[in-house]
């Protein structure tokens, strides 16, 4: 048997399982989102119509369609370069910790993105409750007024960004304190013999060897983002007047609240082309960055 008959040959049960539970659902869903399936063609078959393009273009004249696009372009825009800024924060308090304090605050600071988001958000909605929670508490002793965090349009995706980031900043720090590890420390020693500050030292040392880690925790963190359904959905139910509702959201609305699966399918690809999009903008600007 040649190398490569035998390479495929290992391949093959890791691409039959991409093939039946990813490419064979994504090819039925993408022809579902050319039909009018809803709760009448589940019933029965005869009622399904081929209808093109109409639920993509009943979408983009969907006056919801395109606030749940700007919340989550919103929560995206704000949460990345936040979750990202303080995941590298974390990751460099830990890498200049002491080595057998390391350990312990690792543990305590990705302990947030192990637990479960549901049971956290429900928490984390009696924290911002207006009347008992205990941040309008906490301001209530320094002379502010309590805010309706979850109830203002204002502040409700703000707060649901906060989690956000509280949530899953663990997850990148991990990778990101891995990269700092894997730095030279002769790089830097150079540079403190060479006169170089602090400042100097991050900006021309530890952010161009971070900068392939930086890509990837990027492309992760805004994929993730661009999901946004439980924290709304726990937290806020996509209010108040639909100010947290998400693109994902609309699309669990339409199919499993309204049994519009042809429609749902159609918001499910136009979400994902815009995240590939996004992510060759990225990759993008990432090889340009690396090039310079």
């Amino acid at each position: 048997m040649t190398p490569n008959r035998t390479g495929w040959l290992f391949a093959a049960p890791a691409l039959l399982a991409i093939g039946v539970f990813f490419l064979l659902p994504a090819a039925a869903s993408f022809f579902l989102s050319l039909t009018d399936f809803d709760l009448y063609a589940l019933a029965d078959l005869d009622n399904l119509r081929f209808v093109a393009l109409d639920n993509y273009i009943g979408l983009l004249q969907r006056p919801l369609f395109w606030q749940a696009l700007g919340n989550t372009l919103y929560f995206v825009a704000v949460g990345v370069p936040l979750s990202i800024a303080v995941s590298l924060a974390a990751a460099l308090l830990l890498n200049a910790a002491a080595a057998r304090a390391t350990p312990f605050f690792r543990t305590a600071l990705f302990a947030p993105v192990v637990t479960t988001i549901v049971a956290v958000a429900v928490i984390w909605r009696y924290l911002f409750h207006t009347r008992y929670g205990l941040i309008n508490h906490w301001l209530a002793q320094v002379g502010i007024d309590p805010v309706d965090w979850l109830g203002d349009p204002h502040w409700a995706m703000p707060t649901i960004i906060l989690f956000a980031v509280w949530k899953n900043f663990g997850y990148n720090m991990i990778i990101l304190l891995a990269g700092l590890q894997a730095i030279p420390r002769d790089l830097y020693e150079a540079a403190r013999i060479d006169g170089a500050s602090g400042p100097q030292q991050f900006r021309h040392i530890t952010l161009p060897s971070l900068l392939p880690m930086l890509l990837m925790v990027a492309i992760l963190t805004m994929t993730g983002y661009f999901q946004l359904f439980a924290e709304p959905y726990v937290m806020t139910e996509g209010g108040p007047v639909q100010s947290t509702m998400s693109v994902l959201y609309l699309m669990f609305n339409d199919g499993f609240q309204w049994w519009n699966l042809g429609v749902a399918s159609a918001v499910a690809f136009v979400l994902f082309l815009l995240m590939l999009a996004a992510t060759f903008v990225l990759v993008r600007i990432g090889r340009r960055s690396q090039a310079i």
